[in-house]
């Protein structure tokens, strides 16, 4: 008996000395993470996520997300699990290659004459994750800024490289500027939103837009975006065994993605390049302190106010990267979507709206618009 329990006991230490060297959610970090923020991350990780770094493209693709973790922590504490509510409709756009697969989502409040439109597209390094996986920031911004918004999905690489996702942003720009009226929005005031990697190709948008003389956006939305290839820059170095995002994931990015090295200065992916930034349009800029993409967006903030660019930069400390879409059991991640929606309904309230039409306008064929999905 003495023995059994001699062994139980060894097996106990031997359990808590292993809990104690396990690497703690949010990785090796100076930072320390919100209650609510270590609790998604521990949630990924009860999930079975594995580091991005360690998958294929195709294994990385199925790994837990951020978004699966917060539905897991809303079982946890009993919430509901419902999307935040509202209309949903399925359509495709076209792209610089073909029609992309995209998403209108319109506020549930009543509204009174045609609504403001943001384009949105989302994160995930130009290799993962789709509209699905960053549905929550999508019903925010809607709501938020009673505005409606169209998720644009893009090619990824290692399939499509670069600049295959910069072109097709810049082709689903042009589809928006010519069909905002058929989908019920104002083509006078029209947005552009996105994170990580969308907040990349936000900036791409704006920028073509300013260079090919078309219609500008009235305002960017740029979270978290990959504003610099730099992995030498000091949140890099901070930050480089963090979770959801550290320095190897991004070296894996920029590898699936990109046709080659030299790809990493060009100025398409490596934003801090752009010399010339005057008549960009006004940007709010959302960054989270537990990120290695922090100093290239602070870096890209200070380069926008230095060409007179009305900017915002807002800083959130406590919480990763992938902290926008968190909103439902994370505080800052509510705060930051209100924060964001707010610069949005600034920016409409600024530019008049579009005159109201006798009759609706048809919605055109080349939409190919899809079965519309309930809340």
């Amino acid at each position: 008996m003495r023995q059994i329990l001699r062994f139980t006991s060894l097996a106990a230490l031997t359990a808590l000395a292993l809990s104690g060297c396990a690497a703690p959610p949010q990785g090796d970090t100076p930072y320390k993470p919100t209650a609510d923020m270590l609790a998604v991350l521990t949630a990924q990780a009860d999930l079975g996520a594995k580091p991005i770094p360690d998958l294929t493209p195709a294994q990385a693709r199925t790994n837990p997300s951020i978004a699966d973790a917060v539905l897991k922590v809303e079982q946890q504490r009993s919430m509901s699990t419902a999307p935040m509510p509202a209309m949903v409709q399925d359509i495709q756009v076209q792209g610089a290659a073909g029609l992309l697969a995209a998403r209108v989502y319109r506020p549930t409040a009543v509204a009174t004459g045609p609504l403001p439109v943001i384009l949105y597209f989302h994160g995930g390094g130009w290799v993962i994750s789709t509209i699905d996986t960053y549905d929550s920031s999508a019903r925010a911004l809607a709501n938020g800024a009673n505005a409606i918004v169209v998720s644009v999905e893009y090619r990824k690489g290692p399939e499509d490289r670069f600049p295959a996702a910069h072109d097709d942003a810049i082709a689903a720009y042009r589809f928006i500027l010519q069909h905002a009226e058929p989908l019920g929005g104002d083509p006078r005031r029209i947005a552009v939103a996105g994170e990580s990697a969308g907040g990349n190709l936000v900036f791409n948008v704006a920028l073509a837009a300013r260079d090919q003389k078309l219609p500008m956006p009235v305002h960017e939305l740029l979270v978290y975006p990959v504003a610099s290839t730099d992995l030498t820059a000091p949140s890099v170095q901070e930050n480089a065994r963090a979770k959801p995002l550290g320095k190897a994931a991004l070296e894996w990015f920029i590898k699936y993605y990109g046709r080659g090295p030299e790809d990493a200065m060009d100025t398409r992916l490596n934003l801090l390049g752009v010399t010339d930034l005057h008549g960009m349009p006004p940007t709010t800029i959302v960054l989270a302190q537990i990120d290695p993409l922090r100093s290239g967006g602070e870096l890209l903030g200070e380069h926008l106010k230095a060409a007179g660019v009305p900017t915002e930069v807002r800083l959130y400390p406590g919480v990763t990267h992938e902290f926008f879409g968190t909103g439902a059991v994370v505080l800052e991640g509510k705060a930051a979507a209100d924060f964001a929606s707010e610069q949005m309904r600034q920016a409409f309230a600024a530019v008049p709206p579009v005159p109201m039409r006798a009759e609706p306008v048809r919605q055109r064929r080349s939409m190919r618009t899809h079965a519309a999905q309930g809340c």
